[in-house]
């Protein structure tokens, strides 16, 4: 397997002057799915991260069956950029996983462009308030699964069934670590964006 490490930027470049136009984009998913993890690996900055020790004060509060070895959590937010090109900036957020946290995903939701939602095939049902959040405030978004160790369980239309997904909600897997797997997660949701864009012009 691929580092991370390995693939990110040998060199990272302060944000340029003629940036003017920024778009907020979120991740979004459940407890230990991979957010953190897919906002470092390809954010084009240090990333800044609010991730805490775990400690006996979370335990039969939070649910961790599936991710036992998970020892840290965030508690507030991941953040993390790429530039589009000298003009637009893409900044990433990354939403805290575990429901006691849950109550600051609207205010994340505020002025997002749309949203990646991150599915770990061992936790599905986490997936559900995700998804139920980003409807109710009309967010388009991309359901990415998280291949933990090119894990094969579930088709993509098992879990669109699953999920109970319409047919425009574009999916495709992605391996969290690697960075143009990131990438190309994120190129998933500007390439819907931008299609429904163009439908909204085709009916105007």
């Amino acid at each position: 397997m691929d580092s991370v490490g390995s693939e990110l930027p040998a060199q990272r470049t302060p944000l340029a002057d003629a940036a003017e136009t920024g778009l907020k984009i979120v991740v979004v998913g459940g407890f230990g799915v991979g957010k953190t993890t897919l906002v470092h690996s390809v954010s084009e900055i240090r990333p800044l991260n609010t991730e805490e020790l775990m400690t006996q004060a979370g335990v039969g509060v939070d649910e961790t069956s599936g991710v036992d070895g998970k020892t840290t959590t965030t508690v507030a937010f991941d953040f993390g950029r790429i530039s589009l090109n000298e003009r637009m900036v893409l900044y990433l957020f990354g939403a805290p996983g575990q429901k006691r946290f849950w109550f600051l995903w609207d205010r994340l939701f505020s002025g997002t462009l749309g949203a990646v939602v991150l599915v770990d095939t061992r936790r599905m049902d986490d997936s559900w308030y995700a998804i139920d959040r980003l409807e109710h405030h009309g967010t388009p978004f991309v359901v990415a699964v998280n291949r933990f160790d090119h894990d094969t369980t579930y088709s993509l239309d098992e879990i669109r069934q699953a999920l109970a997904l319409p047919p425009h909600v574009p999916m495709v897997d992605c391996d969290a670590r690697i960075r143009t797997s990131s990438k190309n997660v994120l190129i998933t949701l500007v390439d819907h964006l931008r299609t429904m864009a163009l439908a909204r012009e085709a009916t105007a």
